[in-house]
């Protein structure tokens, strides 16, 4: 058996429009982590950046299982002493809901400089519509 590895050059990035309403967080995080690693390629290869763009709308329509609208804690540290701040899911739906899928999707990807570039590639809008038109992304259905 030979390995063969794909050069930079030689990587073609696709486009992927998905709609997070009505879907579950954790599932449709899991789908697309994997989008954005490459790992849906035949070439795929963990130390190499081979991943897709994804456009994911309707963030704020994405459901949780469970009491966790109420339940789940997000929390930051803002650096001063007693800095930490934390709010509840239904908080984080109000004023960002797309951070709730962002961050989602950050905590299933590998913990290295190759996440920091991937998280880049993912495109999370609250309502409708996107700017990402131009590029022609193709429409995935999920779970």
């Amino acid at each position: 058996m030979k390995t063969t590895l794909i050069k930079e050059t030689g990587i073609t990035r696709k486009w992927f429009l998905v709609d997070a309403q009505e879907k579950p967080t954790g599932q449709l995080a899991v789908e697309i982590s994997t989008i954005l690693r490459g790992k849906n390629k035949p070439t795929y290869a963990p130390h190499q950046d081979q991943g897709d763009f994804v456009v994911v709308v309707n963030a704020k329509k994405v459901k949780f299982s469970g009491a966790k609208e109420e339940k789940k804690i997000y929390q930051h540290y803002t650096g001063y002493p007693g800095g930490l701040k934390q709010y509840p899911a239904a908080t984080v739906r109000e004023k960002h809901p797309e951070r709730i899928l962002e961050q989602a999707v950050k905590g299933m990807l590998p913990k290295n400089k190759l996440s920091r570039t991937l998280i880049k590639r993912l495109k999370v809008y609250a309502g409708e519509e996107h700017p990402h038109a131009a590029q022609n992304p193709e429409t995935l259905e999920l779970l």
